[in-house]
């Protein structure tokens, strides 16, 4: 691996779990993957990615090391961003910073897995979705999904 893990604060997570996006159609959800895709081949990351919308996978890519392994990741940590209404990272980082363990929360912690890399999509405030990476330490795996929807945001 060659990027360098970013500690995120709670305030920083803060800021990506308010992303708004103008619409977000099966072909605007694939197009955001292609731009995730583009992130990272540039990053030179190993990574999967799915989009989701509505309960439905649109956008699936598994680059490099990445396989069937990354997909109960990908699901945990999508279920953990919808459950909530935040960032997989976000919610992590809640319970590090209160000194507690989201283990010890009272969920079916098979299918909530908080460690990041999803975020919820918004549409009118609404979620509508999640973009989701796995493969990678989980601070890059948000590091990552983020750029992509600061990318696709850029070009809207």
């Amino acid at each position: 691996m060659s990027r360098e893990v970013h500690e995120y604060t709670v305030a920083e997570l803060e800021e990506h779990a308010a992303v708004q996006l103008p619409s977000l159609t099966n072909d605007d959800a694939v197009d955001l993957g292609l731009v995730a895709v583009e992130v990272i081949r540039e990053w030179d990351v190993s990574l999967a990615v799915d989009i989701v919308l509505g309960g439905d996978l649109v956008f699936r890519a598994k680059l490099k090391r990445t396989g069937p392994g990354n997909d109960p990741w990908l699901a945990g940590k999508a279920a953990v961003a919808m459950h909530f209404g935040e960032p997989s990272l976000l919610v992590k980082m809640r319970h590090v910073e209160a000194g507690t363990e989201f283990t010890e929360l009272d969920l079916d912690h098979d299918v909530l897995k908080a460690h990041g890399g999803s975020i919820p999509l918004r549409v009118d405030g609404e979620i509508v979705g999640t973009l989701t990476m796995s493969g990678e330490p989980d601070a890059i795996d948000h590091e990552t999904a983020f750029e992509a929807i600061r990318r696709y945001l850029a070009t809207r």
